[in-house]
């Protein structure tokens, strides 16, 4: 049975055994409420004519910082990045490799932090810890800290001294015997195990687990979620597990990716969207196992981007990278352009994501990349106009919104329809100005004005008329 199969198979039993979707994911006519649509998929899509959906490469917003410290290293990774009050924190992996015979007993668990809204990071002084004879250093815990990685617990009623929780594999490297380890604590600073047995272990997989393995609160599913690594035959995988209590866990199953072509994924970077949470955002580290250009040990990666509606089954809908190597010559060696775990407000109108380059070479940095808000991807057309209409959905609010850009000769007309395609008074597009300019979130208006009210909880379908111009999602709001 091949590989592709058997996810299929696993993903058609959880949809009979599991409550992570909602009843109206498979309906016939969405029901948006206010939630935002985005154009990651062409889930809600019925139909394009000139139009098509195009993903933004994220512009370089600098570096954020450097991995310098003499107990960071070349090979420091598997970064951690969150929000949190007036910080923004994050966690990563100190590795100085300095030989194989001492390599992996160095590994530490390292903490920065940003006060500018995550533009740079600083590393506090915690006294934890001893390194070089010294504990004026960020080390939150070594040796052995493999892949520490963080969330803040937005769980209804969490205990104060379980506010943050981690995951990382404890890794016996000569048995390759790996399991994955809880933790917990009441500041995100003094971490204690959770229980004294691994929360989840390698079976039915081989080896895994030696990856950056993440694990969050699904508000969606109204549970803890991990998604992490592991082994399909020789191909890297993710699965995810889910529990009640963060401590007993069931799962695991293969992330479903349909019938596209296989490939590794080193790791996997997913999130909830925190404007439109209905979505789930994986970025994996694409490796390409065989290749090499610059360094004897083969490998060369690019970060790629997934989209999911339940968790679970994962388009692929752009099959292009998100983020390449580029000119960089020192971002063609083994295990670059790794995504960290985590989406950052970092203006009003962007967010950025965050990725190491220079991996196993002394320029080793963790890079800031810029996007528009909500702007991974567009429906876009070009300079001819292009049509694209939307599948039946019923809404509340009493406003259209788009997050839109055209050039300044191009335009964005919509008309809403009903669930048959028949116009609607006041709304067809002879009804619908031209709108031309550059915004995130402004309301659209008719001749007649704004007032979508009178057609909520109505079965309708958006037809959008575009000429050189993008639209990266739409929301009904009051």
């Amino acid at each position: 049975m091949s590989y592709r199969c058997f996810g299929r198979i696993l993903f058609s039993f959880m949809l009979l055994g599991t409550s992570c979707l909602s009843g109206s994911a498979f309906a016939e006519t969405l029901q948006l409420g206010d939630r935002r649509e985005l154009f990651v998929d062409k889930h809600q899509i019925e139909s394009m004519n000139g139009v098509e959906l195009r993903m933004h490469e994220p512009r370089d917003g600098g570096v954020a910082l450097k991995f310098d410290a003499p107990w960071e290293g070349s090979a420091a990774a598997y970064v951690t990045v969150f929000k949190d009050g007036d910080k923004v924190k994050l966690y990563y992996r100190g590795w100085p490799i300095v030989g194989d015979d001492n390599k992996a007993f160095i590994e530490s668990a390292c903490y920065a932090e940003s006060t500018d809204g995550g533009l740079t990071f600083t590393r506090p002084k915690l006294g934890l810890v001893e390194s070089n004879g010294s504990k004026e250093n960020n080390i939150l815990m070594a040796p052995k800290a493999h892949n520490f990685a963080p969330f803040k617990d937005t769980r209804p009623g969490v205990p104060a001294d379980e506010q943050y929780k981690a995951v990382m594999s404890t890794i016996e490297r000569e048995k390759r015997n790996p399991s994955l380890d809880a933790f917990t604590s009441p500041d995100g600073i003094h971490w204690k195990r959770l229980g004294d047995q691994p929360i989840l272990t390698k079976e039915p997989y081989r080896y895994g687990f030696d990856s950056q393995n993440l694990a969050f609160w699904d508000e969606n599913r109204k549970r803890y979620v991990c998604y992490y690594r592991v082994f399909v035959g020789d191909i890297r995988s993710i699965a995810i597990a889910t529990s009640d209590d963060f401590r007993t866990w069931s799962g695991p199953t293969l992330i479903d990716l349909g019938d596209g072509a296989i490939e590794q994924f080193y790791t996997n970077a997913t999130t909830t969207y925190f404007r439109a949470p209905q979505y789930y955002f994986a970025f994996p580290k694409r490796f390409m196992k065989e290749r090499k250009l610059i360094q004897d040990k083969p490998g060369i990666s690019d970060g790629v981007f997934l989209s999911s509606r339940d968790g679970v089954k994962f388009d692929r809908t752009f099959g292009e990278a998100f983020i390449r190597p580029g000119r960089d010559q020192f971002n063609w060696g083994d295990r670059g352009q790794m995504v960290a775990w985590g989406i950052v407000q970092t203006a009003p109108d962007e967010m950025s994501i965050y990725y190491s380059q220079n991996y196993h070479f002394p320029n080793h940095h963790l890079r800031r990349g810029v996007l528009r808000l909500d702007g991974i991807a567009s429906a876009h057309a070009g300079g001819k106009p292009g049509e694209l209409v939307t599948k039946p959905f019923t809404f509340t609010g009493k406003q259209l919104t788009l997050n839109y850009a055209t050039s300044a000769a191009g335009s964005v007309q919509i008309e809403i329809q009903n669930a048959d395609g028949s116009t609607i008074p006041g709304f067809t597009l002879s009804d619908a100005p031209e709108t031309y300019g550059d915004k995130i979130d402004a309301a659209y208006a008719w001749k007649n004005g704004t007032d979508v009210a009178s057609l909520a909880g109505k079965p309708v379908r958006l037809r959008f008329v575009l000429k050189d111009a993008d639209v990266y999602a739409y929301r009904f709001a009051d």
